[in-house]
């Protein structure tokens, strides 16, 4: 069973695009460095429809030990020491994707 997480962001007030550039340069580094990732995709709000997080990031995995093994690795725990301290709200979700 295929499992898809998703984590929306709020950044606090005063939080710098060069932060945000970092918080990119983090997560990108993430699919060489976790290998149960099986799809990684990640983002700014476009604004289009005046959305309530400023950031997405969308991780797919096999299964519950995949997922597990991202959530616990080390270079992830790293990227969220960073992303932590400039959050004023975070949801997060995984679900079961039909069909993988």
């Amino acid at each position: 069973m295929a499992l898809r997480h998703i984590a929306l962001f709020r950044w606090q007030d005063g939080v710098t695009p060069e932060q945000v550039a970092q918080v990119e340069r983090l997560l990108g580094a993430l699919p060489d460095a976790i290998p149960a990732l099986d799809s990684y995709t990640f983002g700014p709000d476009l604004g289009i429809s005046g959305g309530a997080y400023d950031f997405a990031v969308v991780a797919e995995v096999a299964d519950e030990a995949g997922f597990v093994a991202y959530r616990d690795h080390p270079e992830h725990r790293s990227a969220l020491a960073v992303i932590g301290p400039l959050l004023s709200d975070r949801a997060a979700i995984q679900y079961s994707i039909p069909g993988k």
